[in-house]
């Protein structure tokens, strides 16, 4: 019994050495925690394929470099951004030839229209200060400008031509916001060009000439003082008078 015993409490105290004596081994023995996937760079493309419903937004940030350009700014610099995309839906209730009167230009500054190149929460919307100045620009490089009110945790944002509210944001972390929208935001700017009046129209050269010319040939053809029909007979009657003293003169001579 006294064996037993003894060696109980060697068995006890050597469990404790073993833990200061191999830390590393046990501890490496432990479970662990699966490491966190690396984070890759933003893809604003993948963010709006992932989401749904914005194809045709998804087309022109590709056909006019926009969204590279986004892509770009938001991974290799500190200034974030914010996109407002509009679904599939606004696109098709747009009036019919709309985006077909675009030309290239226009359509990249439609899709610029739709960036602001800072990074706004959905609380920086409702007390921002108007206007704010987009990623697009006129041909003198003017800004073109969104307004936006905010009202009991709801933001409109008007163009000027088109207003309607943000609704879910796709994406709210920074350096990049992304919120959808149900309208296309057509810039003013598109609508407030008007063809020139006709009746503001320069008259082409020559019509002048042309009207003083008419105006020279009815005068024209007035008939003048000197053939009038009494003058023509004060004519005749003074070159008979004339031929008979011509006469007179010559039978007297005879």
């Amino acid at each position: 019994m006294a064996h037993q015993r003894a060696l109980s409490l060697i068995l006890a105290s050597s469990i404790p050495l073993l833990f200061i004596l191999f830390p590393q081994t046990i501890q490496a023995q432990s479970p662990t925690a699966p490491a966190p996937a690396p984070t890759g760079p933003i893809d604003i493309f993948a963010i709006l394929k992932k989401a749904g419903q914005y194809n045709t937004f998804i087309k022109f940030l590709n056909e006019t470099q926009v969204g590279n350009q986004i892509n770009n700014q938001v991974n290799n610099s500190n200034q974030g951004m914010t996109v407002f995309a509009p679904s599939d839906n606004a696109f098709s209730n747009l009036p019919g030839g709309t985006l077909n009167k675009l030309n290239d230009q226009q359509k990249v500054q439609l899709i610029q229209y739709h960036v602001i190149p800072k990074f706004y929460t959905f609380d920086d919307l409702q007390t921002v200060s108007n206007p704010v100045r987009t990623q697009a620009t006129g041909p003198k490089g003017e800004p073109f400008g969104l307004n936006f009110t905010g009202q009991n945790n709801q933001v409109n944002v008007s163009s000027g031509a088109v207003e309607t509210n943000i609704y879910n944001a796709i994406r709210k972390d920074p350096p990049l916001a992304v919120y959808q929208l149900d309208k296309v935001l057509l810039p003013l700017e598109f609508t407030d060009a008007k063809a020139p009046s006709t009746d503001d129209a320069p008259a082409p050269a020559g019509d002048s000439t042309k009207k003083d010319s008419g105006a020279d040939k009815t005068t024209a053809k007035e008939p003048s003082p000197a053939n009038t029909p009494n003058d023509a007979k004060r004519i005749n009657v003074g070159t008979l008078g004339l031929i008979s003293g011509v006469f007179l003169m010559g039978a007297l001579s005879f």
